[in-house]
Order: C-alpha cells, then structure tokens, then sequence
C-alpha cells in the first residue's frame, strides 16, 4: 500500500460525529438513519434548547440543524456552535420560502445550507464533503499530539502563560551542558521537568538517573552518589557503583538536595569543580561526563544564610534556575492535567469513561491542591478506579476536594452521591450566575481563562457579562 493510500485509509477509519437538530422528529431520524448508513455516529435533539444543551456539554463534528424552530432557531444553534465547537462544520435545513435566512447563516459561518424537502444524495454529498476537513483536522492534531510526545516536552503538561515562559526556558537550556537547579513545592512536577530536558539534549541515549536525598540516611549517602571499594567501611562487602559512574554520559538528578548533610555537600562541590570522583575507599579519581540537575522544595538562599547549605555549591548547582509554580497559581491548566492524567490512567487500567460533569470540573478548578500536580493526579486516579457509572462527578472525588459549604457560607449543600451542589433548588440563572462569577474570580477578572474553566465561548460569557450588568442597572 503506498503512503498515499496509507494516510486515505487512516482518514476514512476517522468515525464523524453528527449532531441533527430539528423539531420534527420523524424527519431527524430519517436524516440519522440515512447517514448512520454511511458510516456517521448520530445523535438527534428535537429542539433548539436541548440542541444547544448537547452543543455546549458534548462532542460532535458535524452539526445538522433545522433553521426555523420555535424558542432557540437555527441561527441561535448557529451562534453557540461556533462558540462552543469552533472547529465543528454547520449544515442549515431550511425551506424554500427562509432562503434569505439561510444565506444568513452562511455570513455568520455555516458551511452549506440544503432546501428542504432533502435529497439525501444532496445531504451524503454534503456531509462527505464537510467530513473531509474534519478527519483532515483531527488526523493533524493527532500527527501534532505524536510529534509532541516523541520531541517535546511532554512532562510538561500546561497552557497558561506561567507554563509557556517554563518550556521556552528548557527549550534554551536543554541542548547546552549547564547545571540546573529546579525550585518549586512538592509535587509540582520536578522530576518530569528534569527528565524533560534530558530527553531533549544530546545525552538522551544515555542514562537519566535519579536520586532522592532525603530518602536515604547520611550514612550511605555517599556510597549511593560516589560508588565504594569492597571492605571501604563496615558491611561494604563487594565493590559498588555510584549515581555518578552509573549516570557517565548521561543526567543525574538530585532530588531535594537542600536535605544533603555539609560534609557531602563539600564533596559534591569538588566533583563538579573536577569533574572527577573517587570511590570511598579507591585512592585513583575516575574522570566523569555528567550533567547535573537538582531539584529542591526548600529555600536554598534562606539555607545559606542560615549556614546550613554551602553558598559556593548553591551558585554551582543555580547556573540556570527554574521555579515552578504551585498549581494554584495556574488554575487554567487543572483541566488539561486533569484530561491527560484521565487519558492515561484509563488506557492503563482499560476502564473507559464517558466524561467528567461540570461540577466535577468546578470543584477541580476551585481546589487549592496542597499536594501540587501529584495530588490530581492521585485524585484522577481516585475518580476513574471508584466511578461506576461513567460519568465522573463529585461522587466519586475525594472528600476533601468537594465543596462544603456555598455562598455566604450556606451549608444547605451535601456532597452526596446525588451530585447536587449548594444551589439546588435555585432558578437556574442564579446558579449559572454564581459559577461565572466565581470562575472570574479563580481567573482573576480574566474572560478567556474564565471561559476555559466554564467550558463555554468566550463570546458566549461576554454576552452574560452584559446581561448581568443590565439587570444591576435596572435594579438601581
């Protein structure tokens, strides 16, 4: 099969969802019947309101809606499909007497409009057509995802600006040979960050060995990091290999190295001075080709000005230094993670899921994760090894991150299995108003990381903004 061929067959194996909105039921699954018969994946709503619902909670690839429908019409579902779906294709029904209507449509962004009554050819041809973009759309993202995963710095899982300045400088510093020291709380990802810049430099084919320090009592330590000679002390009963030997050529990473006693400190120092080392117990220095990254969670300059950590070693070891910010201070990236560590832990454990609920995805976003990246991740973990009915919601989250208590500390709300939050029984414009408002506050006044958090449009959260306003203006 030549590659052309490869690449048609992987986009025709692309399975298209279509989402069909019309109000005349027979007539939508007519459409679902005569396109499920060519390979699409259908779902029908039969209003305006529940297809909007649809566009704004699920997936689809394809959106097929009728254009006159009484409450939310044809152009509404065109509006909030390009909010929600940006990427996804929009085909208008509409009959011969809306034509101005449907051209309309297209100014706003559809991809075609059809007359009813339909020709289904017409409608397969149209559907086929459209479908190539978005198999050609996702095959690319798919190609990207690859790419990013087998070059990139995939330990480095984020989207917010924070991030960005985080991966730009690992781009600058991987391909050279400096010492790097990686400051951030525990759990924000210190070690992925370490092992990120050893697979994007020049020793990726070589070992990357890491070593906790505050995991080892001081009496091996230096066994552990420079290797002994067989009868060097008490109990060494043959001759063994060090981090540094085992790492020559390579990366050995120091995992809070702000835990290393001063006596080995004076050594490490040396080492990266000479770089040589000399097994305890061995008089001959063995020459080493080592790159060198630390990682910390306590504050080295506090350290050294308290004397317990060794200024010279702390400028040696900071040539080019990464802070990484707790998670709380990237909110917007909570989802993403979320997402991956979900993704993974489901193909490992081969449990499918079907979704995380919005309030699911509230309580994630509102949390403020003293445990960092690992703690989500163990709280994914948590959602997908519990959940028994697919959709992960607040059932199914550790009781600590479950919201107890709700505005002005209302503490009508449960964390039951129910999954109702503290404004059940509310009108719904109240309960979507408190979670915009909090979602801003979270994004500090920022509209596009509020809408992320919310799953909408962004233009959609503006024209909520404004009705807000409007009604603060009325009732003043």
């Amino acid at each position: 099969m030549s590659s052309k061929d490869a690449t048609e067959t992987d986009l025709e194996s692309i399975v298209i969802r279509v989402l069909i909105i019309d109000d005349d039921e027979a007539h939508a699954q007519a459409v679902a019947e005569s396109l499920e018969r060519v390979g699409c994946d259908c779902k029908i709503a039969t209003s305006g309101e529940q297809g909007a619902k649809l566009i704004e909670s699920e997936t689809a690839d394809i959106v097929i809606t009728d254009l006159r429908m009484d409450g939310v019409d044809g152009l509404a579902i065109l509006r909030t499909a390009k909010d929600e779906l940006p990427d996804a294709e929009v085909i208008v029904l509409t009959g011969h007497g809306s034509i101005n209507s449907a051209v309309t449509a297209m100014q706003l962004g559809a991809y075609t409009y059809l007359t009813k009554p339909l020709d289904i050819n017409e409608l397969r041809n149209a559907v086929e057509k459209a479908s190539t973009r978005v198999r050609l759309m996702r095959r690319n993202a798919e190609l990207h995802r690859r790419l990013d995963e087998k070059f990139g710095f995939e330990g480095v899982i984020g989207n917010t600006p924070q991030l960005h300045k985080i991966v730009d400088k690992l781009k600058n510093v991987a391909s050279t040979n400096s010492t790097v020291l990686i400051e951030g709380e525990s759990g924000t990802g210190k070690e992925l960050v370490a092992r990120a810049i050893h697979q994007n430099s020049e020793r990726k084919s070589k070992p990357f060995v890491p070593l906790n320090i505050s995991a080892l009592p001081d009496s091996i330590l230096e066994s552990e990091l420079f290797g002994h000679e067989q009868g060097a002390f008490t109990g060494a009963v043959g001759k063994r290999i060090g981090k540094f030997e085992h790492a020559n050529g390579g990366t050995l990473f120091l995992d809070e190295v702000g835990e290393m006693p001063m006596q080995t400190q004076i050594k490490l120092l040396r080492v990266l001075e000479d770089r040589k080392i000399a097994r305890l117990g061995m008089n001959e220095e063995i020459s080493l080709n080592v790159r060198l990254v630390a990682a910390t969670n306590a504050d080295l300059l506090e350290m050294v000005k308290k004397g317990t950590f060794r200024q010279d070693l702390y400028y040696r070891l900071s040539v080019v230094k990464i802070e990484l910010p707790p998670l709380r201070e990237r909110r917007g990236d909570i989802p993403l993670l979320t997402d991956h560590f979900l993704k993974e832990l489901s193909s490992q454990y081969n449990k499918p899921y079907d979704g995380v609920s919005r309030a699911a995805r509230r309580a994630l976003m509102s949390y403020d994760w003293p445990g960092n990246i690992r703690q989500l991740k163990n709280a994914a973990e948590r959602m997908l090894v519990l959940d028994t009915d697919g959709i992960l919601d607040l059932d199914d989250l550790p009781e600590e991150i479950v919201p107890v208590s709700g505005p002005e500390g209302d503490s009508s709300y449960t964390s039951d299995r129910s999954g109702a939050d503290f404004l059940i029984g509310r009108p719904f414009s109240e309960v979507e108003r408190y979670y915009i408002e909090r979602a801003l506050d979270l994004a500090d006044g920022k509209r596009e990381e509020a809408a992320k958090m919310l799953g909408i449009g962004e233009r959609t959260l503006y024209r909520k903004l404004k009705e807000y306003q409007k009604q603060r203006e009325e009732q003043t």
